[in-house]
């Protein structure tokens, strides 16, 4: 049974929103200010599972938690798909004009920047998180300051939002991850998506033919990155997420792929929250 979940931010960041939609609020949230420290805390079994934002349909993929993943060996158990509302707050009682600069997450910025093209006299200042900013505001009760943070931060921190929805693009979701240190335990019928990892050979059409297995074992691929292995320069490793409607279709490529790339790994096999 879930008790504790890590989780990159603080309460009201988008990481707890997913945490509490997840889990039904039914956690215990342990709070990191980078996901280096998520992953430290799941390894040291100071929490049962770890959120980890993986992709965002403006950034695209956070190839630095690929790596984490990766590197220590982690089990994808499920996923969540969240829309993504950046919202500008501020301690209240003040006007948009009042505000000389906004601190938050760079991700959140950059996806915001065009809003801020109307307000060429606010400074637009990098930081940690979206909530512990929002958090620093009420704490100190900070004036010519505001935060880019969720709905949720707002309510949290008693801060007063000045302008609602205010990314650039507003069809913005971000892809996360829930991890452990272990596989999932679901039943092979509840399974129809796999994250996979893999090294083919460096020659011609290596890689089409991996690519040619998953389509006839009837996978749907639905992500490829590639990530450069830093101790053999010139050389990618692929991460590829697939679904599938049978589990012994997987199976099937799993067994295929294992004989013929030169590296592979599953890094999670789980349910299809993207239907």
């Amino acid at each position: 049974m879930v008790k504790t979940v890590s989780i990159q931010g603080i309460k009201g960041s988008f990481h707890h929103i997913v945490a509490r939609t997840y889990f039904d609020n039914d956690v215990e949230i342990d709070e990191c200010m980078s996901f280096d420290a998520v992953v430290d805390n799941l390894i040291n079994k100071k929490s049962d599972v770890a959120i980890m934002a993986l992709e965002n349909t403006i950034a695209g993929s956070i190839l630095p938690n690929y790596a984490l993943i990766d590197k220590f060996n982690l089990h994808i158990i499920g996923e969540h798909y969240l829309d993504i509302q950046h919202n500008l707050m501020a301690y209240p009682g003040q006007k948009i004009e009042d505000i000389k600069e906004v601190y938050s997450h760079p991700m959140a910025l950059l996806q915001c920047k065009t809003f801020f093209k109307d307000y060429p006299h606010i400074k637009l200042v990098e930081d940690k998180d979206t909530a512990e900013t929002a958090e620093r505001i009420t704490s100190k009760q900070l004036k010519g300051v505001a935060a880019i943070a969720s709905k949720t931060a707002a309510e949290i921190f008693g801060l007063e939002i000045l302008a609602e929805s205010i990314q650039t693009i507003k069809e913005n979701e971000t892809r996360f991850v829930i991890v452990k240190t272990q596989n999932s335990v679901l039943d092979e019928s509840e399974i129809t998506k796999a994250s996979i990892r893999f090294v083919v050979e460096h020659k011609r059409g290596s890689l089409a033919s991996v690519l040619n297995v998953l389509s006839d074992c009837r996978m749907s691929l639905t992500k490829i990155q590639s990530l450069p292995k830093i101790e053999t320069p010139w050389k990618y490793a692929f991460f590829v997420d697939v679904t599938f409607l049978k589990y012994s279709n997987f199976e099937k490529a799993k067994s295929i792929l294992d004989i013929m790339v030169k590296e592979f790994k599953v890094l999670g096999e789980y349910k299809n929250a993207k239907l």
